[in-house]
């Protein structure tokens, strides 16, 4: 008589042996999962996980009778036709650990952090027969389909005792030379979660997305700290956009002082092209409005990102920074009709009621036709105007303020945030600042926010006092430097990213990596518009990992 299959509550024992759960999130495990109507799940999900232990390897994991069946692959799958991972065929885990994202305590089995880094579903080759009984002989044949992931793999096994320890058993990994198949592709040049879009760094300091084994899988993901609103929900960033071609930048060219640019489909009639708007620095000819259109064109697909959905405040130089300029945030009368706006249903008589939202490279030309030198998106999407999507630090200097200095707050910041586990970035303002940008999950008040903001600010003020006020006006600070929180709140608004400046050479603020703020080089006003696109070239966006990320912050 056949033995029978061992039930899931039997391949996991092994898996719930090794693992204290009163002291990890990773899920313990239990009734096979079941679907509305009380059905079982059907089989066939796979998930690859990123897992930095003792040694960064990559855990294979495919659905087999309602547990998963798991390898530990040292350098990764790949998509790589010649490669040959070794695979270590590791315990069975539970279906739960599909979606397990976080960070299991230093000296727990397998203690370090996880990411989801690829998942979807897989099919057993035609003619397998039962996928357990495959692996249980040694080799399967299956088709995957995720975000990563494609085509036909292979695993087989070697034996055991292969690399010297245990009695665990030694396979091989590998892909089919067939249409899905990149020759030398590396899966350390993929790093993000496809759950997240975060980091393993980024979830080690910020595990928000942890499980609880004494709850059923359901109820087990539980946020880390202060809580957002429950069910709370925002529109994506993540579009993509093409720039201005390079036959329609040599029309632009090709234009007089004034004229008709058509730019992907809108037809635009600009004036006063050939008009200094900034006056040049280091010896450099002057800023015209023509150079300043063609720059927010071509920045168009870099800064679009930082602004759709989000109602924006200009601040316009019609006759050149050399002149008093002045805010704008109503749309005119004569705004082409294509212009994406957003009614403002909390205005109050007098207010604005109808704001710009960007969300093309036509609204770029618009805007940069119409002297918009400065853009400050609001730090809330449409429609959720009342919840931030950032937590802000602007660090604001004073007339005694030097630039060693500001830099020196921003480190303070970087080491705050490390302390907490909070992910933000740094960008230098254009001017002489920098600020420190902090995204949160969906559900935030403002009053949260600034709350939140103003007491690490406060902490950091107290071990530099000699160098900060916290007065309200720069007249009565003393020429000292203030950590400005209070911009955490509707409406007020710092700089966009790639914003330009109102300042001879037209600088541009610009966001950095956490490292370059230690480059002796660094002011906060290097980079103009003659420059910037160079630097996006060359190591693109920082603040686009900040993008969709959903960040717990914690109590205070």
């Amino acid at each position: 008589m056949a033995k029978a299959k061992p039930t899931p509550a039997e391949r996991l024992e092994k898996y719930q042996s090794m693992r204290d759960f009163a002291r990890t999130a990773e899920p313990a495990g239990g009734d096979a999962p079941v679907g509305p109507d009380g059905e079982a799940v059907p089989a066939g999900r796979f998930v690859v996980q990123r897992h930095r232990a003792t040694r960064l390897h990559y855990d294979f994991r495919l659905e087999v009778d309602r547990v998963l069946a798991s390898w530990a692959v040292p350098k990764g799958p790949t998509l790589d036709p010649k490669a040959r991972r070794m695979a270590v065929h590791v315990e069975d885990h539970p279906i739960e650990y599909a979606d397990f994202e976080g960070v299991i305590p230093k000296g727990e089995y397998g203690g370090g952090d996880v990411i989801v880094w690829d998942r979807g579903t897989w099919y057993p080759a035609e003619g397998t027969g039962d996928p357990a009984d495959a692996i249980a002989k040694g080799s399967i044949h299956f088709d995957l389909r995720g975000e990563k992931l494609a085509g036909r793999f292979v695993l087989v096994r070697r034996g055991r005792d292969g690399s010297g320890g245990g009695d665990k058993e030694q396979w091989l990994l590998l892909h089919k030379a067939d249409e899905a198949a990149v020759p030398g592709w590396d899966p350390e040049d993929h790093p993000r979660s496809v759950k997240s879009g975060r980091t393993n760094d980024e979830v080690k300091a910020d595990p928000s997305a942890e499980w609880h084994s004494d709850r059923p899988a359901a109820e087990a993901e539980v946020a880390v700290g202060m809580g957002p609103r429950p069910g709370a929900s925002r529109p994506p960033s993540r579009r993509e956009w093409d720039g201005p071609t390079q036959d329609e930048l040599d029309a632009l060219a090709a234009l007089g002082a004034k004229g008709t640019w058509e730019v992907q489909g809108h037809a635009l009639a600009l004036t006063n092209l050939d008009k200094p708007l900034f006056p040049g620095r280091d010896g450099e000819p002057p800023i015209t409005k023509r150079e300043l259109i063609r720059y927010y064109a071509c920045v168009a697909p870099t800064i679009l990102p930082h602004l759709v959905d989000r109602p924006l405040n200009t601040h316009r130089f019609p006759g050149g920074v050399t002149v008093k300029g002045f805010w704008h945030k109503e749309v005119p009368s004569h705004a082409p009709e294509w212009l994406t706006r957003w009614h403002n249903d909390d205005a109050d008589p007098g207010e604005t009621e109808w704001y710009a939202v960007p969300d093309r490279v036509g609204t770029m030309v618009w805007l940069a036709n119409f002297a918009s030198i400065e853009l400050h998106p609001w730090t809330s999407k449409i429609p959720a105007v009342h919840e931030p999507t950032y937590v802000l630090f602007d660090i604001d200097p004073g007339r005694k303020t030097s630039w060693e200095e500001v830099v020196m707050m921003a480190r303070l910041h970087r080491t705050a945030l490390d302390h907490l586990g909070v992910f933000g970035l740094p960008k230098v303002t254009g001017q002489r600042g920098i600020q420190v940008w902090c995204p949160i999950a969906p559900g935030y008040t403002f009053e949260q926010t600034r709350g939140w903001a103003e007491k690490v600010s406060k902490a950091i003020g107290k071990t530099i006092p000699e160098l900060v006020s916290w007065a309200w006006t720069k007249s009565d600070r003393g020429g000292l430097a203030r950590l400005d929180y209070t911009q955490n709140v509707k409406n007020k608004t710092l700089v966009a990213p790639y914003s330009v400046r109102p300042a001879p050479g037209a600088p541009v603020s610009v966001p950095l990596e956490w490292d370059e703020i230690d480059d002796p080089d660094l002011r906060p006003d290097r980079w103009t518009i003659r420059t910037v696109l160079d630097r996006i070239d060359e190591v693109g966006d920082p603040f686009a990992r900040l993008l969709d990320v959903e960040q717990v912050l914690p109590t205070l």
